[in-house]
């Protein structure tokens, strides 16, 4: 299979004639920082966050920088697309989970108004945001681990005994997990169907970074061991060439219908076998180390939503990478001062009724 180079990049200003303007909500976590660096030189960024102090949001000029509701509020694919339409964004990139199944409910408008999404078809959303779900769409079809809703009929013991993991159904990052060592313990999880219980994976525990072209196909997937997290982002890793990983990750998307930039965690069984955890259907917080490895996945993916055809295959190097915070130092007055131009959009209208009046 033919693999483009690891240094070879799209150029982003030949579709449009100009470099194109790239709109990148959750600005203030690591994927969206992770995403308006790697287009940096590429593109006009503009960064969006619900929250002002957003450290995504000084990465760009001021006039570039908005603020929006939160993804889980009514009207938020309305204001968001608003705002798209204001400042003629021709590429929206959403990183946070709430906000992804109604911009994919949205997309129609998105694309009648000229503004490309980066986001997977919403019944492929919603498999991946509900672990249940996930267990269910993928069963038969990439390894899992034993999975079985609380508080349902049946044995409550999973396959391969205590201790095993138990986990809300919905939910990012390390947020709810616990270690579980009997059923007692089981018992004194809520037994509404919002947990679920998994076979514990003692082993190694991988992240695969997977970008598709327009049509789902898979383009490059780069495993990392994730050797230390904070808060579930990964801030020291290792890129490695394993072909089991990338081929359980291409399998996951494929059954999934996924699009774009997305990541799929994995981890081995006692007996070294990877097994799916979950699946991020957006670009990942460790972004990064994909980058450094030689496969520039945000401007590849906006190269495709404007029509550049991908390569058949996109190679990576084997890296180790070690992150760090950097500071952005601005003048006191500057910070969550983000002008009129920028002021927060809300759902239903009102500023542009406000501004009429």
């Amino acid at each position: 299979m033919n693999a483009t180079p690891s240094s070879s990049e799209p150029e982003l200003s030949r579709p449009l004639g100009r470099p194109p303007r790239v709109l990148v909500t959750g600005a203030g976590g690591p994927s969206g920082v992770c995403f308006l660096r790697a287009l940096d030189g590429a593109a006009e960024r503009y960064a969006a966050d619900l929250d002002p102090n957003g450290a995504g949001l000084y990465l760009v000029p001021r006039a570039y920088r908005m603020l929006l509701p939160p993804g889980d509020a009514p009207g938020y694919a309305e204001a968001v697309l608003r705002l798209c339409e204001r400042h003629a964004i021709d590429v929206l990139v959403p990183t946070v989970d709430v906000e992804l199944v109604a911009l994919a409910r949205a997309r129609g408008a998105f694309d009648a108004a000229g503004v490309r999404v980066l986001v997977s078809p919403a019944e492929a959303l919603e498999n991946c945001l509900d672990k249940w779900r996930l267990a269910e769409a993928c069963q038969g079809a990439v390894r899992l681990p034993d999975t079985r809703l609380v508080g349902s009929p049946g044995p409550v013991e999973p396959v391969g005994g205590f201790p095993a993991i138990a986990k809300p159904r919905s939910g990012s990052g390390s947020r709810g997990i616990v270690l579980v060592r009997s059923a007692t313990e089981v018992a004194g999880l809520p037994q509404d169907g919002t947990y679920l219980l998994q076979e514990f994976l003692p082993g190694t525990e991988y992240s695969v970074d997977v970008l598709t072209d327009g049509d789902g196909r898979v383009v490059a997937a780069v495993p990392r061991a994730r050797d230390k997290t904070d808060s579930g982002i990964v801030v020291a890793g290792r890129v490695l060439d394993l072909p089991e990983l990338a081929g359980l990750a291409e399998d996951t998307v494929r059954t999934l219908g996924l699009r774009g930039v997305l990541n799929v965690q994995v981890r081995e069984d006692r007996s070294g076998k990877a097994a799916l955890l979950e699946v991020n259907p957006r670009p990942p917080g460790g972004l990064s180390l994909s980058v450094a490895a030689g496969v520039d996945m945000p401007r590849w993916a906006v190269a495709a939503l404007l029509g550049v055809p991908l390569p058949e295959r996109i190679a990576h190097r084997e890296t180790a990478v070690v992150r760090h915070w950097q500071d952005v130092v601005l003048a006191p007055r500057e910070l969550g001062d983000l002008g009129d131009v920028t002021e927060a959009v809300r759902p239903g209208g009102e500023e542009d009724r406000e501004a009429a009046a």
